[in-house]
């Protein structure tokens, strides 16, 4: 068992992937944490990660994998790879919800294109791995149902377990393509994130008020980004609460609001969806209540 995966860590990495040990049978890394890090070898000079550790140097995979049959991690970002991930539905006796492959099958005929013809790897569960060569002078990362159902990518902070690798539910095998070929255009301007348009200044409203608008919106921004997990949604309910008002009085117009809590919330982990009904609901209360600004002494 042993020569069998290190085989297989060693064919990876001729390929210029980088690999790393899982545990034995699992899909899980093998190597230590940030918490029980030693500090030494590797990691003498700060913890190395699992990305940050992964080798192609035979050496290193045979001194590895003589210790113990670990399955074979590839780091998919230091290895130059996107890897597009086709499962298949968790109930498999359901007829009606379709697989990865068959989303992604649909995706490329409407982009105009057959399924491309590269290595891949059928998983344990029966799912497909697709590898791709990640495109030069592009980070992509990891994403899940962003081309589609049961269809995600794994490419910087991600990895993929490599053919020859063994699991309880099954064994990862080779299938047709032995070259990988390079990320299709389409497909890596669905992965791509558009670029934030650039934000144009502001309404100006001259006088203290707007100043003080500036600053409330910059703390509350800051006090939704910083919040702990647990109370991150009622740190942004409140601050949409808070600057509604100034939305009412002119102060700030609703789109800078929404957009610095919004890149908040997400900042913060929310999920943007989330961050988008929690904003939009919580400023109309306050815009629609607050159309006369209360004079001062």
């Amino acid at each position: 068992m042993n020569d069998h995966l290190l085989r297989a860590a060693l064919d990876a990495a001729e390929r210029g992937w980088h690999v790393f040990p899982l545990r034995p049978g699992t899909k899980r890394p093998a190597l230590h944490g940030e918490v029980s890090c030693p500090g030494t070898g590797p990691c003498v000079n700060g913890h190395l990660k699992w990305e940050q550790r992964a080798t192609t140097d035979p050496d290193r995979i045979r001194a590895t994998w003589s210790l113990a049959p670990f399955n074979v991690g590839i780091a998919t970002g230091p290895s130059g790879l996107v890897v597009v991930d086709l499962d298949v539905p968790k109930d498999k006796g359901s007829s009606d919800a379709p697989c990865g492959a068959e989303t992604f099958r649909a995706l490329c005929e409407r982009a105009g294109h057959a399924v491309p013809d590269t290595y891949r790897t059928r998983t344990a569960s029966g799912g497909t791995h697709l590898y791709f060569t990640a495109p030069a002078g592009v980070r992509l990362t990891n994403t899940a149902r962003t081309i589609g159902e049961l269809v995600d990518t794994r490419a910087w902070g991600g990895y993929v377990v490599a053919a020859g690798s063994t699991t309880p539910a099954g064994t990862y095998e080779a299938l047709c393509g032995s070259e990988t070929v390079s990320l299709p255009g389409w497909l890596q301007s669905i992965l791509q994130p558009a670029p934030k348009p650039s934000r144009g200044p502001s309404v100006a409203v001259a006088g203290q008020s707007r100043r003080y608008a500036d600053v409330a919106l910059n703390n509350e921004a800051r006090n939704v980004a910083s919040a702990p997990s647990g109370a991150r949604n009622a740190a942004l309910l409140r601050a949409a609460r808070a600057l509604g008002r100034f939305v009412a009085w002119g102060d700030l117009p609703r789109h800078v609001v929404e957009e610095a809590l919004q890149e908040a919330g997400e900042a913060a982990g929310l999920p943007a969806a989330e961050c988008r009904s929690t904003i939009r609901s919580a400023l109309n209360w306050p815009i629609n209540h607050n159309q006369t600004r209360r004079q001062t002494a």
